[in-house]
């Protein structure tokens, strides 16, 4: 890491993801030399760690980042299109964690072990994007097979916790099931349906084709991050009765064959991927391992036997983590090295 230090907000700071982005600030010593913590008019003045010291949320305003480099964005869409143009005015350059800007041809949308080389192209409008969290820890698994055998065709199904829906879907599993162990009526207020004890094929709105509006990010994304429209890539996104980690079910299918044994060593090789596949042992990646943890768990590879050149495995990560805050970290890590 350079010894030159940065200025740095995180907007959103008093949200789940902006909280773990301070954690994760402090946990891989980024270089800080001032934190500006923003959020709501509501938020202002709590006081939240960093490094032993106590730092006061202010209020975030057209006035915020006034001689910050790096601005960490996690304050949903519509906050993101009205401030990120305002900081990146400012002279800080936005990671933003939000929807928001990630398929504006104008900004990188960036997994770092996937396609660190996108950073650059942040000087059109001083921002990046940081792709949606199932399709971080997909990429992370699959971009070194794309890289080594080339991919014609994705097939993913997704396990995604509700910490991806925020804190009132936390608390609305946790209500709802301790409500269902008691045999007490709960009235929803996050999803259309129970979420305790299921399992919702509905990640965000319905669109026109019959996928989601999730289902659709992981298409349009994916092809983004690997500069390739050819790649077919269909998704189904599950909301499931778990607090933090997705897991995702991919199918691949290669152009040049891959054996599972060579994806197995390659991916052993790979940064951000931890093996996890001794199914005779009962280890394979789990939701619950993978919570707290950076690393993407990659395990049940085995060979797709009804296609030539077919691979499948087991993906799992936090969506929290990995999916948001440290991913967006890592893209500052990037532009701290090469090009601020």
């Amino acid at each position: 890491m350079t010894q030159k230090k940065f200025n740095v907000a995180v907007a959103g700071a008093t949200g789940a993801v902006g909280n773990v982005m301070i954690k994760c600030l402090e946990e891989r010593n980024f270089p800080v030399a001032n934190l500006k913590l923003l959020a709501s008019k509501r938020s202002a003045g709590k006081k939240l760690r960093f490094k032993g010291d106590e730092v006061e949320v202010e209020e975030m305003t057209k006035d915020s980042f006034k001689g910050v480099d790096i601005a960490l964005f996690s304050a949903g869409g519509g906050t993101s299109l009205e401030f990120a143009p305002i900081a990146a005015q400012s002279g800080a350059v936005v990671v933003d964690n939000s929807s928001a800007w990630r398929m504006d041809p104008d900004v990188p949308l960036v997994v770092p072990e996937a396609n660190p080389h996108a950073v650059a192209g942040y000087k059109t409008k001083g921002i990046i994007a940081n792709p949606n969290c199932s399709t971080i820890q997909m990429l992370v698994a699959l971009a070194p097979v794309y890289r080594e055998y080339g991919i014609k065709r994705i097939v993913v199904s997704t396990y995604q916790a509700v910490s991806g829906s925020g804190k009132k879907a936390i608390d609305e599993l946790f209500d709802q099931t301790r409500a269902k162990i008691n045999f007490i009526n709960y009235e929803k207020k996050v999803y259309p349906h129970d979420i305790a004890f299921n399992c919702l094929p509905h990640i965000d709105v319905f669109l026109d084709n019959g996928y989601t509006k999730e289902e659709m990010k992981m298409v349009n994304e994916t092809r983004k991050i690997l500069e390739n429209d050819k790649i077919a890539v269909t998704a189904t996104t599950v909301r499931v009765p778990v607090f933090y980690g997705h897991s995702e079910s991919v199918n691949v299918e290669t152009i040049k064959h891959a054996d599972v044994s060579e994806v197995r060593k390659l991916l052993e090789t790979s940064k951000g991927v931890k093996i996890v596949d001794n199914p005779k042992e009962n280890v394979y990646p789990l939701a619950i391992d993978a919570a707290g943890q950076d690393l993407t768990l990659v395990g049940r590879l085995r060979q797709d036997e009804s296609i030539e050149n077919g691979i499948n495995m087991w993906i799992v990560a936090d969506n929290i983590r990995k999916g948001a805050a440290t991913n967006a970290v890592q893209i500052a890590e990037i532009l701290a090295e090469s090009y601020l």
